[in-house]
């Protein structure tokens, strides 16, 4: 016998999903411009497919990053999949070893136990065939079982899986989380009532609870049986058929997202086919919840990014939920999927305003002067003078002949344009101040302030070297171009977001530091770094929010009692030394201190 109606629901629901699938695949592909097909075709074909299948194994089976987060957290992740993952596999190779065909119907392996029954063998023919079977589903089954103890546990001590605060839950979900937590103890009772009711068949757990239930249970026992094996597909229909329509699309929309990304598909500014499948992939996990320093510091807790992706799904997107975030990147870097919401935070900011006209013809005004070095100061470094007057002195002590752009304060690089929702009028900004660089033939751009350097980088496509100014201060270091003299105070360093998160810089500025300062250990530094408060991006929130972020983040950085405390940003510094007991400074600032103020003073650093 290899067939049953119980099997129906089971089979249905397995059906719309794979189509389901498809269909989703076959419109993100037609979405595609003619560069990402090509990127598709070409992935392909290349090793890159091994790299995502190695990605998926660490990071959807194994749940690698749930794991350095929190251990519990991360083994309930992996019961859940790499067991249910291994319960498909090993059932596969059973049931073709019992069948002897290679091809079986979908449901033959999920129902197994239901269509064979095997005799019964002693304990220590567990290494045949049969008994290792047996032996591996029934542990499996208990491995993901103990995972699901997990999941329910959770849902109300979510504090000793790393979570203070776990997301909302939709009517969607609630539905398909309950089948999804049915499926497999009643897999284990169906299992067990007929290993009992035939009185072989079982495994080390299936075959003493089926005895057990078989001697305590009044009523014909394959008949209970058969009805746990029809409440076990239609948990496992359901499943299937909610799956799109709830938190647990993310399953196989993740897989589609790691090939995209080994192929060279990445995320994209703006609305797509590519936010949409980091939409879907969103598990609602919390993980997110928890790092935002709008909760944690200000009690704001409805707008993390786990809210805000659910609110784009159901189309429910507000103005406050969009415009009340630090864009600091903190959820993105712990996001067990890496979905970049901050591109999808300026999309929808984009929708909320309407476009308005812009003129920028009055930086027109004078030819541009030559120079192989362009000095860009930035917005929020005019508003912290010292920085800027700092880096004068400094290019001019390494005889740099430099362009200083926006010495009168009339350029902007277009990073607040964009944050405020205005794409439009920064890329005509962007546009005249590319023509300005590109006129003035220079063959390197820096800047001081960290926003300014990711928008050059990621928006500009400048032909030319573009340098933080802390790289560049390193770099002149390096060939000997800034006489520098003993100078070790002990500083906490402070990663700015954009330069830290945004644009992978960690290691220049802590090389650079080591020359002229004693750093010493914080709390959380580098990718774990705290955002200072005042981002150009937290549009809706008021002083005393934005407050008790800053000092939030100044407790972190001066737990050590540094004489100084460190940052390579402008918006940073002014925004700590509001609040902070000790000095702010600039990392180039600091530079300038430490160079000699006479010539016979140079030390060799």
């Amino acid at each position: 016998m290899t067939f049953n109606l119980f099997v129906l629901p089971f089979s249905l629901g397995f059906i719309f999903l794979f189509f389901t699938m498809i269909m989703k695949n076959r419109s993100w592909i037609h979405e595609m411009d003619v560069e990402d097909k090509r990127k598709f075709k070409s992935g392909l074909r290349s090793p890159r497919i091994f790299f995502a299948l190695r990605e998926i194994f660490f990071e959807s089976l194994l749940h690698r990053k749930m794991f350095r987060r929190n251990p519990m957290l991360g083994y309930m992740h992996m019961s859940f999949a790499f067991g249910w993952f291994l319960l498909i596999l090993f059932g596969n190779m059973e049931s073709r070893i019992y069948s002897g065909f290679w091809i079986n119907p979908p449901y033959y392996p999920i129902f197994l136990k239901f269509f064979i029954h095997d005799k019964h063998v002693l304990p220590f023919e567990i290494f045949t065939v049969p008994g290792f079977f047996r032996f591996s589903m029934d542990l499996l089954l208990l491995f993901v079982l103990s995972g699901l103890f997990l999941a329910i546990l959770k849902r109300s001590r979510s504090h000793w899986f790393g979570l203070k605060k776990t997301s909302q839950l939709q009517f969607s979900d609630k539905v398909t989380m309950t089948c999804l937590w049915l499926i497999f103890p009643l897999r284990l009772l169906a299992e067990s009532f007929t290993a009992g009711a035939y009185g072989y068949g079982g495994g080390f757990i299936t075959q003493h609870l089926g005895n057990v239930l078989a001697f305590l249970w009044p009523l014909n026992d394959k008949d209970v049986a058969y009805a746990c094996w029809w409440m076990y597909s239609l948990s496992l229909g359901i499943f299937f058929v909610m799956l799109p329509y709830s938190r647990y699309m993310h399953i196989p929309t993740e897989l589609i997202l790691i090939f995209y990304r080994n192929f060279g598909i990445q995320t994209r500014k703006g609305s797509g086919f590519f936010s949409e499948i980091e939409l879907l992939s969103c598990s609602r996990c919390g993980v997110c919840i928890d790092v935002c320093q709008l909760n944690t510091a200000a009690g704001i807790q409805d707008i993390q990014a786990v809210y805000f992706l659910q609110s784009i799904r159901h189309k429910q997107v507000m103005n406050n939920i969009v415009n009340r975030c630090l864009v600091c990147g903190r959820c993105q870097e712990v996001c067990p999927v890496g979905i970049h919401t901050d591109y999808q935070r300026l999309f929808h900011r984009e929708v909320f305003r309407k476009s308005q006209a812009q003129d920028f013809s009055f930086l027109n005004g004078e030819s541009t002067r030559k120079a192989e070095v362009i000095y860009f100061a930035g917005c929020m470094s005019h508003l912290t003078p010292t920085i800027p007057e700092a880096m004068q002195q400094i290019l001019d002590t390494a005889k740099i002949d430099y362009l200083y752009l926006d010495k009168d304060h009339t350029v902007c690089c277009g990073r607040p344009l964009m944050l405020a929702g205005k794409p439009v009028q920064a890329e005509m900004l962007i546009a005249q101040n590319k023509k300005t660089i590109l006129d003035s033939e220079a063959v390197l751009l820096v800047t001081s302030c960290p926003i300014c350097y990711r928008v050059f980088r990621e928006d500009y496509k400048l032909d030319i070297r573009i340098l933080h100014h802390t790289q560049y201060l390193l770099e002149l270091i390096k060939k000997g171009k800034i006489p520098l003299q003993a100078y070790f105070r002990k500083v906490a360093y402070h990663d700015p977001c954009d330069l830290g998160r945004g644009s992978g810089v960690y290691n220049d500025p802590r090389e650079l530091l080591l020359k002229i300062a004693d750093p010493v250990k914080v709390r959380n530094e580098g990718k774990d770094s705290l955002c200072c408060g005042g981002s150009l991006g937290l549009i809706n929130a008021g002083t005393e929010e934005k407050d008790r972020i800053t000092k939030e983040a100044l407790e972190n950085y001066l737990e050590a009692k540094p004489e100084i405390l460190l940052t390579a940003c402008p918006l940073c510094k002014k925004t700590f030394a509001k609040h902070s007991p000790v000095e702010v400074m600039d990392v180039a600032e600091l530079v300038m201190e430490a160079i000699p103020k006479k010539a016979g003073e140079v030390m060799s650093c």
